[in-house]
């Protein structure tokens, strides 16, 4: 390879980086979406089977769940990133330090180190692939949130309605001797 000005190799973009890239950034957001999906629906089924028992205790419940499903769900997307890196680019030493590379990557942290030049490109597109399911989970999280929170105003506004229709106990005695001056 040519040398590019300081003693590093220049690089060149292949067509099967390209392809490479391309390929795994679409099976992330397959397997983004379908746990998506899992996540919505396991959310829901928590949230109506125990729905009668302390909705706020419940709510909050399933927002926990669903942030533990849709962190399960990145995990296990950051392991198809670092089994590609490990067993296709060869350039991590072993699988657990290509898992912590693809997870810095995928978080948009970063890392001092690399992948072998002619596959440079795929360190953004990991980057890419995080930045575009985050934001997808943040909109699925934000959605079960906003349910929670409606459900919470709304109660809120129906026990204050109740209060201000139930006369203080004062007022029951006294409407109640209205009613019966014998009494």
């Amino acid at each position: 390879m040519d040398q590019a000005g300081g003693g590093e190799p220049a690089y060149v973009i292949s067509a099967e980086e390209i392809l490479s890239g391309i390929v795994l950034v679409a099976f992330t957001m397959v397997v983004h979406g379908m746990g998506m999906i899992l996540t919505l629906y396991a959310s829901r089924s928590f949230s109506d089977r125990f729905e009668k028992r302390r909705p706020l205790l419940i709510g909050l419940s399933t927002l926990i769940l669903a942030s533990w499903i849709i962190i399960l769900v990145h995990c296990s997307e950051v392991v198809i990133w670092a089994a590609f890196f490990y067993f296709w680019t060869g350039g991590m030493p072993n699988a657990s330090t290509a898992y912590y590379y693809a997870l810095l990557e995928y978080t948009t942290l970063g890392s001092s180190l690399h992948l072998p030049l002619h596959w440079r490109l795929l360190e953004g597109l990991t980057a890419i692939a995080g930045v575009l399911t985050f934001a997808w989970s943040t909109g699925v999280l934000l959605t079960l949130a906003q349910g929670f929170q409606e459900q919470q105003v709304l109660a809120l506004q129906q026990r204050r309605e109740r209060h201000r229709r139930e006369p203080t106990p004062s007022a029951s005695r006294r409407l109640a001797n209205d009613r019966h001056p014998d009494g």
